[in-house]
């Protein structure tokens, strides 16, 4: 009985499929694309912190360039077919010094065309001549370093009650990133600052399922909400708190209120602190030969 009943479910199914409406309002010019949300400015919470310091007075700014900051996390996510983590790590890092307005910049992380360019110009192919180039502005500082952790279920919990097939539950997840940034002097190469920060993305569902049988079938009624932070929001957050941190620890610009970084000591509980008197070495004595 049952394998009849699906079989002409799956049959009607299809026959409604044919008979499918075209979509309305189609003319030579196609369909009228769908169009939601407008396009908006890209800031994180730190974002107001890099724009403050535009407003202390400086002189002398210093030229920093990015270098690669690649993805050593290893995570890859086989669902979608590509990296877990955002592949333009360094583009973030660009755009957060150049909210400060305390950097000049020269570009290091992508030299094919403008070597292209002063190349075609050797050859007499462009408009302006080598020497029209003139010298090119040198960087005094390099920033380089990588995406180096991607943890999945920090803490994880949720709650979940069904009495005869009928129920709901709720369940919240955290993950964390982090991003280790290093300042490379370009004089001597020499390392002048590093910074490895971490931030906590937390994740929430709610969910309601309801499943009641009818004869031999199974029918699941799912309704929910799904509310997460953005992964990537949470790498454009630690990348913009680790340039505030490099004007503010390194270049010493003050710090404004509230833009300090969030400390925590929760590591430091697993490490026993020592004890002050080392009972091991009563009574040990040390017998020398002259």
């Amino acid at each position: 009985m049952f394998p009849r009943v699906a079989t002409s479910l799956l049959i009607t199914g299809f026959l409604l499929a044919g008979c499918a409406p075209a979509p309305t309002g189609t003319s030579k010019a196609g369909v009228k694309p769908a169009f939601s949300y407008g396009v908006t400015n890209n800031d994180t919470p730190y974002s107001q912190c890099l724009k403050a310091l535009r407003d202390i007075p400086a002189s002398n700014l210093p030229v920093f360039a990015v270098g690669e900051i690649s993805d050593k996390t290893g995570q890859i996510n086989y669902d979608d077919n590509g990296h877990a983590l955002t592949q333009g790590a360094s583009e973030m890092v660009i755009s957060a010094l150049a909210k400060t307005g305390k950097v000049h910049m020269v570009e290091r992380l992508d030299l094919r065309i403008p070597l292209a360019e002063v190349k075609l110009s050797e050859q007499k192919k462009l408009s302006r001549t080598p020497n029209q180039y003139g010298a090119l502005p040198a960087s005094d500082f390099i920033i380089v370093g990588a995406l180096t952790e991607l943890n999945y279920n920090i803490v994880s919990g949720g709650t979940q009650l069904f009495v005869r097939g009928i129920g709901g539950g709720a369940r919240t997840v955290v993950v964390n990133v982090a991003m280790d940034l290093r300042v490379i002097d370009s004089r001597n190469f020499a390392i002048r600052y590093v910074s490895s920060l971490q931030k906590q993305i937390l994740g929430y569902e709610v969910e309601a399922n309801v499943f009641r049988f009818f004869g031999d079938t199974l029918v699941e009624f799912d309704a929910g909400a799904i509310r997460n932070e953005p992964m990537q929001l949470g790498v454009r957050s630690v990348a913009e708190m680790a340039v505030y941190n490099i004007m503010t620890e390194f270049l010493r610009l003050p710090e404004a209120p509230g833009c300090g970084l969030t400390e925590n000591d929760f590591m430091e509980s697993y490490l026993e602190r020592p004890n002050t008197t080392n009972n091991s070495q009563e009574g040990v004595t040390t017998n020398e030969n002259h």
